[in-house]
């Protein structure tokens, strides 16, 4: 949902658009949204985690609409075999009497490593990839997606939390990297939207909050959950060399106040 909206907001000011997607026809239902909007937009089967299908959805990019200038690395996730059933540990839970509760003994090196591979893995290769030629052009940005949980780890969620920190630690490292190559490199970090990953997780049926919800829109400030076009604003500055052009190595938070909150 947010990877759309980014995707139509550029979309919007004129850019030509490549939508990417495990799923050719995920990635089709956006581009012909923005086709049917009076953009051009084109779809592509990608896989983030294999190298060799990046290389090939880029091929077919440039065929259709020439050399990539700008790269959202927006690809990520979590995964329940990387989450803890408590926020935190307690004795108790060490002796197995509940089978259900998944302590951080219990975490499986599969599950850590699917949601590293998924949310880093996939920020690297893609930009190993794309932002080949824009070196070689020496002009480009980079816009990776990182998250609150960089900032602040979440409880019950290690795996995604180191994961996203790591993204926005890369970013740092890709902005000193590629600085004389011309490119700019920086993130987003959004803080907490409602998106269907999560919507069973922060609010009831009935449009209620769980008590998850109620203790993160606690500590936000703004009082509310983000929504898609809240993030907008921040992508296009960062994606403008006229508006932004001095600006790289940076890691934005767009999070209605939750990181600068201390919680009294």
């Amino acid at each position: 949902m947010l990877c759309r909206v980014m995707a139509e907001a550029v979309a919007a000011c004129g850019a030509q658009v490549a939508v990417l997607d495990l799923r050719l026809d995920a990635a089709e239902v956006v581009a012909s949204e923005i086709r049917r909007q009076g953009g051009k937009a084109v779809a592509a089967a990608c896989n983030v985690l294999e190298k060799e299908s990046i290389e090939q959805a880029r091929i077919a990019i440039e065929k259709a609409l020439g050399p990539v200038t700008l790269l959202i690395n927006g690809a990520g996730g979590n995964h329940p075999k990387g989450t803890t059933t408590r926020e935190q540990l307690r004795p108790e839970d060490l002796e197995k009497t509940a089978q259900e509760i998944i302590t951080f003994f219990d975490l499986e090196p599969q599950g850590i490593e699917f949601v590293f591979n998924l949310n880093f893995l996939g920020t690297l290769l893609p930009t190993q990839v794309f932002a080949f030629p824009m070196a070689r052009a020496r002009r480009g940005s980079i816009i990776n997606i990182s998250s609150m949980n960089a900032f602040r780890p979440l409880t019950r969620i290690p795996a995604y939390s180191a994961a996203k920190a790591a993204v926005s630690n890369f970013t740092q490292w890709l902005a000193v990297h590629f600085a004389p190559a011309g490119i700019r490199v920086n993130a987003i970090a959004p803080g907490f939207f409602l998106t269907d990953q999560n919507r069973e997780l922060l609010t009831r049926p009935d449009g209620g909050l769980t008590p998850r919800g109620e203790q993160i829109l606690a500590h936000t400030p703004a009082r509310r959950f983000g929504t898609p076009g809240d993030l907008v604003g921040t992508l296009l500055w960062l994606a403008s060399e006229r508006a932004s052009g001095f600006v790289t190595g940076t890691v934005i938070p767009v999070d209605g106040g939750f990181n600068a909150f201390g919680g009294v």
